[in-house]
């Protein structure tokens, strides 16, 4: 028990449960009941790290979430994400962050990561950055590949959120955990995990329910919806990118 986070937890069930948000955990003994892991998740909503952990209730283990330090800077979500040890992410400046994270991973910590850094808009698998992998390797821990599937119909970027009784499905897979070698390549050890993780995700579309006809937008191209294809998705993300410097620049 935690001073912090198992209240937080307690209080997110009820609010879970006043929104009817039904919950599917499938693979939930993949989670450690001991020593660190880093947990790599899919990112489709605004609230999938609240919906992540609950995968890990039933291993009684509590995730340490990296997040952007804008979260932390907040006057209401700072002090409970400091109180829950989550890790704050300075996207300019990682270093610090990587270091936070392993050695969390080395005391025995689960640390959560969105490997693929911000939400896909497709709500495909877009490409993972490295850290992730990284941390685990000079941790010495697994890596856990877990996907959220639902939780886009609840808030995701570019539309409105849902925060009503909605009954909404929401999915949580674990996989089976893997050790990479200190010598292996990042980028090889990414690859196989995308490819776990991809079939996590395609295994929890076949068996989620059907989506009403006007949420299809929550749905990839690749199953009829009409969310934009990861091509153009990924467009969509580089000239926000390319905003989000010009005003750097001009601010600077």
């Amino acid at each position: 028990m935690e001073p912090v986070y198992t209240p937080v937890i307690g209080v997110a069930r009820a609010l879970f449960a006043a929104q009817g948000l039904k919950f599917t955990i499938t693979g939930a003994h993949n989670i450690p009941t001991s020593g660190g892991a880093v947990l790599m998740v899919n990112h489709l909503s605004y609230f999938d790290f609240a919906y992540a952990g609950l995968a890990a209730v039933p291993s009684k283990r509590f995730v340490r979430f990296m997040a952007k330090d804008d979260v932390f800077r907040h006057k209401i979500s700072g002090p409970l994400m400091r109180g829950m040890h989550h890790i704050p992410v300075d996207r300019t400046a990682g270093a610090a962050s990587f270091r936070a994270a392993v050695a969390a991973l080395k005391a025995g910590e689960i640390v959560g990561v969105f490997p693929e850094a911000t939400i896909s808009r497709s709500f495909e698998l877009k490409g993972f950055k490295s850290g992730a992998v990284r941390m685990a390797q000079a941790a010495g821990v697994p890596i856990v590949p877990m996907i959220i599937w639902g939780s886009q119909r609840v808030w995701t970027k570019g539309y409105p959120k849902r925060l009503g009784r909605t009954n909404v499905p929401i999915m949580l897979s674990v996989g089976e955990p893997m050790l990479p070698g200190r010598e292996d390549k990042a980028d090889d050890v990414n690859t196989q995990i995308r490819a776990r993780m991809t079939q996590l995700l395609h295994a929890a579309q076949e068996a989620y329910p059907a989506v009403p006809q006007g949420e299809l937008k929550y749905l990839p191209a690749r199953l009829g919806g009409s969310a934009p294809t990861l091509e153009e998705a990924t467009a969509m993300d580089e000239a926000d990118a390319a905003r989000r410097a010009e005003r750097r620049s001009a601010a600077g």
